[in-house]
């Protein structure tokens, strides 16, 4: 039989202060969630869009390894973090400062920093993807509003909406260093220099332009404003 003392701690825990978890059960929640991590900052952010147009715009400059792999993810890397800092603030302050001073409970703080993540994933999806997936689970006739969408329909949702739009900024990044190759290659045939590969001259022309042009900074404002220009 439990003591009086105990009934009294185990009635505090559960009606006044929530469920709190002991050491090592937060220790296997904490694990799991750095298991999740790649998973989340792939998914789940801006990343995906980022990362599409950046390797596009290597290539249509012609350039196989340059900047290399680990320079473009790297740079993927800070412009999430910068994108994602509105986000990761409003988390912060609403639901890992509370959990740190006991304010609430590890469940009530998972269900508050939901809401800043799915209101971003939500500005950045398209309504077809969403409308899409909620007919693949057939809750849309049950659905009230937005708000309502499970993060099963919306974290997919979101996703294919990163791959979308990163191939649709990467073709616009792209269609410039198309046209220079074309015309290069026009001109060579038209000079009868069939037998020079018309990357050895596009390439220097295209990295010449897209540095005095600052490309960087075009390329990389914009994907930055693409985010931000929704809902």
């Amino acid at each position: 039989m439990m003591a009086p003392g105990g009934l009294d701690v185990l009635h505090a825990v559960t009606q006044g202060r929530g469920i709190t978890y002991s050491l090592p059960v937060q220790t296997v929640i904490l694990m799991t969630v750095l298991t999740f991590l790649p998973a989340i900052v792939l998914m789940m952010t801006g990343f995906t869009r980022i990362i599409i147009v950046l390797s596009l715009l290597r290539q249509g400059l012609g350039l196989s390894t340059m900047p290399p792999n680990i320079v473009l993810i790297g740079l993927a890397l800070f412009l999430t973090f910068f994108v994602m800092q509105p986000t990761w603030s409003s988390i912060n302050h609403q639901a890992l400062i509370p959990l740190e001073q006991g304010k609430v409970s590890v469940t009530r703080a998972l269900a508050i920093a939901e809401k800043p993540l799915r209101i971003f994933m939500r500005n950045n999806t398209t309504k077809d993807s969403v409308a899409q997936f909620l007919r693949m689970d057939g809750i849309k006739k049950t659905l009230r509003s937005e708000k309502d969408i499970p993060m099963r329909v919306l974290i997919p949702a979101f996703a294919v909406s990163q791959l979308e739009s990163g191939f649709e900024l990467g073709f616009l990044v792209y269609l410039p260093f198309l046209i220079i190759d074309l015309l290069v290659a026009a001109v060579l045939m038209a000079m009868g220099m069939m037998m020079v590969s018309p990357q050895t001259i596009s390439i220097p022309i295209k990295l010449l332009l897209f540095a005095l042009g600052g490309g960087w900074l075009l390329v990389t404002g914009t994907l930055v404003r693409s985010f931000f220009s929704v809902g």
